[in-house]
């Protein structure tokens, strides 16, 4: 996957990789094209979050990073997560 991500594939590869957790974004309202993403448990309570921007969600190898970084930050809290991969 080299081609630049439109926003709504980045989110559902975000939505995906931090199950059984929900992943919610949404855009930060400063006109930069940023995101703010939060993983919540089942409870609704935020167990983590980020601020993504445009030029991370957009480039596959940026976003999968991002990705792994906050899925080893759960991880060292204790939030234990379903095997995931970066789609091809």
């Amino acid at each position: 996957m080299n081609a630049p991500l439109r926003v709504n594939e980045a989110l559902l590869i975000a939505d995906h990789a931090f199950e059984p957790f929900q992943c919610v974004a949404w855009d930060v309202p400063n006109g930069t094209g940023e995101l703010s993403l939060a993983v919540i448990d089942r409870t609704s309570t935020r167990i983590g979050s980020k601020q993504v921007p445009s030029s991370t969600y957009s480039d596959p190898q940026q976003l999968a990073h991002l990705i792994e970084e906050v899925r080893a930050e759960l991880s060292q809290k204790g939030y234990d997560l379903q095997p995931w991969s970066m789609p091809k």
